[in-house]
């Protein structure tokens, strides 16, 4: 969808949205919505799927889709250009879009708004059992998956091992997407993974089904070391049983994810999308678990950008009250 289709779409059945979902008003012509997620084999596109059903069952004269993408960097450049009406991305990297720093260095993309936060994505680094692999200063020299090109995991990656002194050129880094990652290790293509995604995921629990993973454990200095240089990373526990064979809990680095719109969304749209997703919760959580983190209270503390107003509208609707850093 180009951006001058978003800016009629909007302009001319924003107001007419609302008023087919508020006053019951006739069903109207569908106008399509794409959701940009990320590969098949994450949380990203079941979310995405979820949300939806949601809206194509919820709200009036709308259609979504769930589209598969490259994930957060690539999503972010698709709200900027209008190719995506809503999009995932993990709150490091929607916040370096937002205000032009890390990836997005003098690529500033003001119109990202935030409709809420979803969940907390975990990064997960997952080797072979017998692989030689057991802790990050194993890996110089070895075959590292960093993330697939233009994901959130890739910036994950980048983020903690540059925070502990490690850098691509110490490694031999592959950019693979999530099945990928998990195909390669299998093969015995790579020595070790990193997933930045919400647990447990498809492609990791397929992968342990067959062989027997372990997933590497960061020491207190280099999760410390990450959080002190990038500050949307907090210590998060992945649950022993997560995975067949992965059996004790493990402290890993946890970054929410956040529903991305533009600022080009008429703030009806944008107030019939939020309103839908809060009061159809257990339809997304029945999509996937992850979605028992979509709260409004994880929305208003873990989202790095301004919110959409009709977002807000939304908030202050049922009464809560919205951090002044989160108005636009």
């Amino acid at each position: 969808m180009s951006y001058s289709v978003n800016r009629r779409t909007f302009g001319l059945l924003g107001a007419a949205c609302a008023a087919a979902i508020g006053f019951g008003a006739p069903a109207m012509a569908q106008t399509q919505l794409s959701i940009a997620t990320g590969g098949t084999g994450g949380v990203y596109y079941p979310m995405g799927g979820g949300l939806a059903e949601i809206i194509n069952n919820h709200i009036e004269g709308y259609a979504a889709t769930a589209e598969v993408t490259g994930a957060s960097v690539e999503n972010m450049g698709l709200i900027a250009r209008g190719d995506a009406d809503l999009a995932i991305g993990l709150a490091d990297t929607v916040a370096q879009a937002y205000s032009g720093t890390g990836r997005f260095e003098g690529q500033e993309l003001p119109m990202i708004r935030g409709l809420g936060s979803l969940y907390a994505n975990m990064v997960q680094i997952v080797a072979l059992e017998g692989s030689g692999v057991t802790s990050l200063a194993d890996l110089p020299g070895k075959r590292v998956s960093v993330g697939a090109p233009g994901s959130g995991t890739e910036v994950n990656t980048n983020a903690i091992l540059e925070a502990n002194g490690i850098s691509y050129d110490d490694i031999e880094e592959q950019r693979l997407n999530f099945n990928e990652t998990a195909d390669a290790l299998a093969n015995g293509d790579i020595d070790v993974g990193f997933w930045s995604v919400g647990a447990p995921t498809s492609s990791i629990l397929n992968l342990a089904t067959t062989q027997d993973i372990t997933i590497i454990a960061l020491t207190e200095a280099e999760l410390d070391a990450a959080m002190a240089q990038h500050d949307t990373f907090a210590k998060t526990t992945l649950a022993g049983g997560s995975y067949n064979g992965v059996d004790e809990d493990i402290t890993v680095l946890g970054i929410p994810n956040v529903l991305t719109v533009s600022s080009e969304m008429s703030d009806d749209v944008a107030y019939a999308i939020t309103k839908a997703m809060y009061e159809h919760i257990e339809d997304l959580r029945a999509v996937h678990p992850a979605a028992r983190e979509t709260t409004v209270e994880f929305a208003l503390s873990a989202t790095p950008v301004p919110l959409h107003p009709g977002a807000i509208r939304y908030y202050e609707e049922i009464g809560s009250t919205v951090p002044d850093k989160l108005r636009p």
